[in-house]
């Protein structure tokens, strides 16, 4: 087959009129817009009326001429050039083709046609003929591109709903974290007026935090988003007509797409509108089951129309503030009720343990520190009296646990420990084994470790510049002594049995002698514990302080010996301590 014949070189072969009959029978003048004969070189041998006058084209200039050179795309070169191709390829194939060919006419008219080329062999098999056939599906092709361009623009919408419904779960999520970290209704703030009103794309909003009794609300206002934005402070009572407190008090959703809608709700909305010039507002409850806590405004400079999605994300973003606000409410409440018991127990308990009284010759010091992280009193104790006989007792104490009921029994076994040595000659070991069985025969179940001192007022030891000082132990830490000369020493035996146990068992007495210039150290575990070293490091470090310290004045010996223990990490237990110095 030559490249795009030309008529004039190859006449058109005469056709069997049989050939014609059985090609055509079906295909003249049937709703295909053509049917038509081609020889092997793509000529236009026959067609029929509806794909040549029936196109207003002239029979004449048809017939004879290449199928792409006189059909109504020849004007298309491209769509010229395929069909050429096509008519080539079922020659070389013997194959049929079937393609849709898109053209123009002359007047921009877009036309498609489905074509069909069969090719048509002789008795020895060799292609002589094409049949070709086209139909025009012009309008059903144009339906077709109408409802795929509509489908895409469809899925176009629904894959940008799905990545809009995407970034705001996002930023919810990113609110959510962010409102986690909140502790104080200012931090609230600083996130809504921040944080909040990004994601909304707000141009400025109101916090308002219901105040029940002062019977107000509390207005934190913020004129645009951003964490260097300024933010203001307001206070309306609860009963105001402006949108905040009204939504706070009835629990409403308020939505003013225009300043009209705004002053038809209320009149007083004018002085809204005039203070921010912001004509779009949504209000939303700040609400946590049936508990109204506030709400949350969100402003915008234009009008505004609140989408479905849009009231959704307002919703969702106004639930999780109302969420976060129910939390650092309670734990406010919390810390402040913790806080006004702890200052309470430490009144108490300050109360309970009373400066002692200073015999001639002895200066005594003492110190109470409260736990850091307890938020109750607990059961150490330190006391010094002179009793009847004029001798002086000493104690320190501490009684197991560390809450109220700690204290009650610390209160219980000192005032006990009181009564039984005022008005008796009693050594400290016969007044221990007293107070174990009192605590049994009263029913105080109770443990506890002390140290009892008693110095008895001697008239000749005392001119001699000397006391003498005798102590028992009920599993207590032993009293350090600073001599004179700066050496401290561990007043150290074996201890008897904690109070509470078994009051029957026998308790033992130690004595040593003090001379001028020495210092004796009571102290609870407090003092002495951390929790990276032994009890016997931190008394050995607690030995080494007062080796140091020991020069100063009593009372700054206390204080310098407790700033030391917080210095090295106590704080987790009660501190009592008494100093005692001849």
């Amino acid at each position: 087959m030559t490249d795009r014949p030309d008529v004039h070189d190859h006449p058109a072969q005469p056709l069997d009129p049989v050939l014609v009959r059985r090609w055509f029978q079906g295909l003249y003048d049937t709703p295909l817009l053509f049917s038509g004969i081609l020889d092997r070189d793509g000529r236009v041998l026959a067609g029929n009326t509806l794909s040549i006058e029936g196109c207003g084209l002239d029979r004449a200039t048809i017939l004879g001429r290449p199928f792409w050179a006189g059909g109504w795309w020849s004007p298309d070169p491209a769509v010229s050039e395929q069909v050429r191709r096509w008519c080539e390829d079922s020659v070389r194939t013997g194959e049929a083709v079937r393609a849709r060919s898109r053209y123009f006419l002359g007047d921009g008219r877009e036309r498609v046609v489905d074509l069909a080329l069969y090719p048509v062999r002789d008795e020895d098999g060799v292609v002589t003929h094409i049949v070709a056939t086209g139909s025009d599906v012009t309008e059903v092709a144009l339906a077709q591109r109408e409802r795929q361009e509509h489908q895409e623009r469809e899925l176009t919408l629904l894959r940008a709903a799905e990545r809009l419904a995407a970034d705001r779960l996002d930023q919810l999520s990113a609110i959510a974290l962010a409102l986690v970290s909140a502790e104080t209704v200012r931090d609230l703030e600083r996130i809504v007026l921040d944080d909040c009103l990004k994601v909304l794309g707000a141009d400025g909003g109101v916090l308002a935090v219901r105040d029940d009794e002062a019977d107000l609300v509390r207005l934190a206002i913020s004129d645009r988003p951003g964490a260097d934005a300024p933010v203001g402070y307001a206070e309306l009572p609860l009963t105001s007509p402006l949108p905040a407190p009204y939504v706070a008090r009835t629990g409403e959703t308020l939505l003013f797409r225009t300043k009209d809608a705004g002053l038809a709700w209320s009149p007083a909305t004018q002085a809204l509108y005039d203070a921010t010039g912001r004509v779009a507002w949504a209000t939303l409850p700040l609400q946590v089951g049936d508990r109204l806590l506030g709400a949350l405004g969100v402003s915008w400079w234009s009008e505004r129309e609140f989408g479905e999605d849009e009231l959704g994300l307002l919703r969702g973003v106004a639930a999780q503030c109302a969420q976060a606000l129910y939390r650092v409410r309670r734990r406010e409440a919390d810390l402040a009720a913790a806080d006004s018991a702890r200052q309470m127990s430490e009144i108490l308990q300050r109360s309970s343990l009373t400066q002692p009284t200073t015999p001639d010759a002895l200066t005594i010091a003492v110190r109470y520190q409260p736990a850091e992280q307890a938020a109750q009193i607990g059961g150490d104790w330190y006391d010094a009296f002179v009793d009847a006989s004029g001798a002086t007792v000493l104690s320190v104490g501490d009684v197991n646990g560390h809450d109220q009921i700690a204290a009650a029994a610390m209160g219980q076994v000192r005032n006990l420990l009181r009564g039984l040595a005022f008005d008796t000659h009693d050594g400290p070991s016969r007044l221990l084994a007293r107070l174990d069985a009192a605590l049994r025969g009263l029913q105080l179940d109770t443990l506890a470790t002390a140290v009892v001192a008693r110095i008895d007022e001697d008239p000749a030891q005392a001119q001699a510049g000397t006391r003498r000082l005798r102590w028992s132990n009920a599993g207590h830490l032993p009293p350090l002594l600073r001599r004179a000369d700066g050496t401290v020493t561990r007043l150290e035996a074996e201890p008897d049995l904690l109070l509470g146990v078994t009051p029957e068992t026998p308790r033992h007495e130690h004595t040593v002698d003090l001379v001028q210039g020495s210092t004796l150290l009571l102290y609870t575990d407090g003092l002495v514990e951390r929790r990276a070293e032994s009890i016997d490091q931190g008394i050995d470090n607690l030995a080494a302080a007062l080796a140091d310290l020991g020069h100063l004045e009593s009372q700054q010996l206390c204080d310098a010996l407790v700033e030391t223990a917080a210095i090295a990490g106590a704080g987790d237990d009660d501190i009592a301590l008494l100093v005692l110095r001849l």
